[in-house]
């Protein structure tokens, strides 16, 4: 057989080894999934409730994500579900993950970030709802051993800058406190004023224990501001420091209530996919539920009290839903409304 004709041969043979092999055919990029909402869990626990109530029944493995949870959960009508893994490192891991992939267009998409929490007694009880208007993290901040402070000190705590411990410093992290969008905080607060949160007998007698209002009452909604920091912190000392410190870093306006570990670094996190216009944290609303007191009842030490089995662990699964699902269905229901931003008809006067 002639040579010309021999390589015409071996190039068609090429031609269709190429188009049967699926990895050497030009793909085109599959379209970024558009969501409505997004919720936020930081470990399995808090994603459960979603994922059942929601039909959250399509799994999306994103590379990146925490290996204990790889996947998003969604539904066909837009709400979809990651979890983080728990502390500051793996929230902002696990959501820049899911930005970066652009697997999801999130740029009209509502964030609700929804955790279980310690509460402090004089703000909630075992399982109240708490949203927040500030997020303040704790964990930026000198530190001395209250054994070594100086004379005068009223703990060990000082913030990075200051000159005392009363003193606000710089905030030249540009991490240490962020505030809500005030129409989405109340929107999310009308929607869910009235729901039903769960309760339980152990959670009762347990909260029975402490003396005063709210904390021996059953669980409400309410609004108030978070604090974020990996230290699983505990005591009325630390907690004295804790209300002083949002105040502080806040202008006197924010009001502390929740503790827990992530907020602030899966805020960040967000912030950055909004100037790579990626999201909107106009958008973002963070749900706090709490699991337990961040402090002692009359006659508790701080250890007995970090160690107690309250009852408030279920109930504060139960209630992220419970408080968090009003705001998701009325997104969802009402897109048409709600995709260009909070609408005002849902909106409270702020306090």
């Amino acid at each position: 057989m002639p040579l010309p004709e021999l390589k015409h041969i071996a190039g068609m043979a090429m031609l269709a080894l190429l188009a049967a092999c699926p990895a050497a055919q030009a793909q085109t990029p599959a379209a970024p999934r558009p969501v409505k909402v997004l919720v936020i869990s930081m470990f399995g626990p808090e994603a459960k409730p979603w994922i059942e109530q929601l039909h959250l029944d399509q799994e999306i493995a994103v590379p990146g994500l925490s290996p204990d949870y790889p996947a998003v959960h969604c539904n066909a009508d837009g709400v979809c579900q990651m979890t983080t893994g728990m502390g500051h490192a793996n929230a902002a891991a696990s959501t820049m993950a899911l930005l970066w992939s652009r697997q999801f267009d999130l740029t009209r998409a509502y964030v609700l970030i929804a955790g279980i929490a310690g509460i402090d007694p004089a703000k909630g009880t075992l399982g109240t709802a708490a949203w927040a208007r500030y997020l303040v993290d704790f964990g930026i901040q000198h530190e001395i051993d209250a054994r070594e402070m100086p004379p005068g000190w009223a703990g060990g705590y000082l913030g990075i800058g200051a000159k005392d411990p009363a003193g606000k410093p710089p905030l030249n992290y540009r991490t240490e406190v962020f505030q809500l969008n005030e129409d989405l905080l109340q929107a999310a607060l009308a929607l869910s004023r009235d729901a039903r949160l769960a309760d339980g007998e152990a959670a009762a007698a347990y909260r029975a224990r402490y003396p005063e209002a709210p904390a021996n009452q059953p669980p409400k909604v309410v609004q108030c501001d978070t604090l974020a920091g990996d230290t699983y912190w505990h005591g009325a000392l630390i907690g004295k420091r804790a209300k002083e410190w949002v105040a502080l870093l806040t202008d006197g306006k924010g009001d502390y209530c929740t503790t827990q570990q992530e907020d602030n670094a899966t805020f960040e996190a967000l912030r950055r996919g909004e100037e790579a216009g990626l999201v909107d944290t106009r958008r973002v609303a963070v749900l706090r539920t709490a699991s337990n007191f961040d402090r002692p009842h009359p006659g508790q030490t701080a250890v007995e009290s970090l160690q107690a089995r309250s009852g408030g662990f279920p109930i504060a699964i139960a209630n992220l839903a419970a408080a968090g699902a009003p705001f998701v269905q009325a997104v969802v229901k009402d897109w048409a409304a709600w995709q260009a931003g909070v609408p005002a008809a849902v909106q409270l006067s702020r306090p």
